[in-house]
């Protein structure tokens, strides 16, 4: 074993909110669509999210907070007593393996689809498409023009962020991320591309915002700031996401959560050279100048380039997609300078252990 290596910050223990954290990895929310039709977590979720409990933080597959939420095959939910009793197995394993587990919430908006919705339409800042499809209970649908939301409408999406942050708080999750990247609801309303509105939820960065920091408040009074964190993605174009100027709007966003006092707000901008990388100026440097509390950057990091962001003071942690879906054993795998898993694309999202429980760990 490399004496650099196993010395390395990205392995130095942090207290974050509420939690110490042994280390500065953490395992990115992804997607997995193992999941019950009802949103009801699977049992297969209890030895994935076990298995990888030595990351210094997980963060949960995306997981909708209300029925209107809901747009993706297989995706997990936290609305229903179902929910809590299913997530509740996940977490006590994840606890009984020493770990620590937020759940991140989430809300699709415009990129659900009828098909999920009992024929309604999905709903949006504004009534503009995103271009692009969804695989649905009925087969791959492109998306349809959503219906732009009302004002009394917002505020009682706000109230299911608070109920669904006092349900993940009775399944025994840690603490919960706002879903506000890639395209999702909260991220919809941040940018001017999918925002249009000409109201107090429109307009400038600051009228864009005001949906998330309502959330951030509501959350926060349905359980402690300290076991909040946000996700935010300034240039990422996934969703047919696109802002006029994405350095305003999020920094204007970084300097209203600063004060707020949450445990964390999570970046994802992607290195250049890796595959989601978009050819846009970073917004991250701004973020880090205007936020001083614990940021989360993520975006094809490796363990040399994470630890140099550590020690630049560029983050204090650092998250990991697709090498912890192939590699239970990470932390173990970076501390050795051992080769990694390849990860088998094909069974991203199909049902059962293949692809998901069955990577192989050292030795």
């Amino acid at each position: 074993m490399s004496k650099s290596i196993a010395e390395s910050v990205l392995f130095s223990p942090l207290r974050v909110g509420a939690l110490s954290l042994p280390n500065r990895m953490v395992m990115a929310p992804m997607t997995r669509g193992r999941n019950a039709a009802d949103g009801t977590p699977s049992e297969l979720l209890i030895p994935y999210y076990s298995s990888r409990a030595d990351a210094g933080l997980l963060i949960t597959e995306a997981t909708a907070i209300s029925t209107t939420a809901r747009g993706w095959l297989g995706a997990p939910g936290i609305h229903a007593p179902s929910h809590v009793e299913g997530w509740r197995r996940v977490t006590d394993s994840v606890h009984r393996a020493g770990g620590r587990i937020f759940c991140q919430l989430w809300h699709m908006g415009r990129v659900s689809h009828p098909d999920f919705l009992d024929g309604a339409l999905p709903v949006a800042p504004s009534a503009i498409a995103a271009k692009g499809s969804s695989h649905t209970p009925k087969g791959k649908q492109d998306y349809v023009i959503p219906r732009a939301l009302s004002v009394a409408e917002i505020g009682a999406i706000v109230g299911e962020y608070a109920q669904a942050t006092k349900l993940a708080r009775e399944a025994g999750f840690d603490g919960i991320e706002l879903h506000g990247a890639n395209g999702y609801l909260i991220d919809q309303f941040l940018r001017d591309g999918s925002n249009q509105r000409s109201d107090a939820y429109g307009g400038t960065p600051a009228k864009r915002a005001r949906f998330l920091l309502e959330v951030v408040d509501a959350v926060s009074a349905a359980w402690e700031k300290e076991r909040i964190g946000v996700r935010i993605s300034p240039t990422g174009n996934y969703n047919d996401m696109r802002d006029s100027d994405p350095q305003a709007t999020f920094t204007h966003v970084a300097r209203e959560l600063a004060p707020r006092g949450l445990a964390y707000l999570h970046v994802t901008e992607a290195l250049p050279g890796s595959p989601m990388h978009v050819p846009l100026p970073p917004v991250t440097p701004a973020i880090r100048s205007a936020y001083p509390g614990t940021l989360i950057v993520n975006g094809g990091y490796d363990a040399k380039t994470a630890a140099a962001a550590i020690e630049r003071k560029q983050a204090e942690l650092v998250a990991f997609g697709v090498p912890f879906l192939a590699n239970p054993d990470l932390v173990k795998r970076f501390q050795r300078g051992a080769t990694l898993n390849a990860p088998d694309f094909a069974t991203l999202y199909t049902p059962g252990a293949k692809g998901y429980t069955d990577y192989p760990t050292l030795g």
